[in-house]
């Protein structure tokens, strides 16, 4: 069992949307699992080989566990297997917090990840089921922001992250060498992501930050909890 589940479609879309605050999380406490619904593969210069053992690493740094579905990259759907897969892994891991991705982008699989997501949240409550494990409804879904569009869409909150937490966040993203080093079509992304994630930051008064989402609404305990 963990705390969170954050969803990607591929390896590295949680990393670049929420790996400074999933390096908080781990500081503070909480347990993590990471869950790419695809292997990411292929890319130009990605086996699904190298892309195992990137992620592996890029999951080490951040001090979370990881797991890679059977879904198809390129061909991500939602679709009744599709939610039923996730929502085992549900059951298993029974999180408190699932996170994924923000559900408008120009990339076809982002979109279908974040549906997934959500059916895969209602379908793991399921009673009269062949699915494996027990009901679980995660209490709160919240989406992170990966995509290929140039959005600023205002957040529901943004999550402080300290120095060492952005330190974590771009040291997983370098783990990604054959899609930021070997790539140089995409060799400005990490330091991009710095820049956005100081950007953030300066909004909330933090040396870094990450925007959040949530389509329900956000209750707090007390304002004490604010930042």
């Amino acid at each position: 069992m963990v705390d969170v589940v954050c969803i990607g479609a591929h390896p590295d879309d949680v990393e670049i949307g929420m790996g400074a605050t999933i390096a908080g999380m781990v500081r503070q406490g909480l347990s993590v699992a990471i869950v790419d619904l695809t292997n990411g593969e292929p890319t130009p210069f990605g086996t699904p080989e190298t892309r195992a053992v990137e992620s592996a690493s890029a999951a080490s740094v951040l001090g979370v566990q990881r797991r890679t579905l059977t879904m198809s990259n390129r061909y991500l759907f939602d679709s009744v297997e599709a939610r039923t897969e996730l929502a085992e892994v549900l059951r298993e891991l029974r999180p408190r917090l699932m996170f994924a991705p923000y559900p408008s982008d120009a990339h076809p699989d982002h979109i279908a990840a974040s549906a997934i997501a959500v059916g895969a949240r209602f379908y793991a409550k399921f009673t009269k089921t062949d699915m494996a494990g027990e009901p679980h409804y995660p209490a709160r879904l919240y989406h992170y922001i990966a995509v290929h569009l140039a959005l600023h869409v205002k957040p529901s909150f943004i999550v402080a992250a300290e120095e060492g937490d952005l330190s974590s966040k771009l040291e997983a993203l370098r783990s990604y060498r054959s899609q930021f080093g070997a790539n140089e079509r995409n060799a400005a992304i990490i330091g991009t992501m710095e820049t956005r994630a100081r950007y953030w930051g300066s909004l909330v008064g933090a040396p870094a930050g990450e925007p959040f989402f949530s389509p329900e609404e956000i209750g707090i305990a007390s304002v004490r909890d604010l930042v």
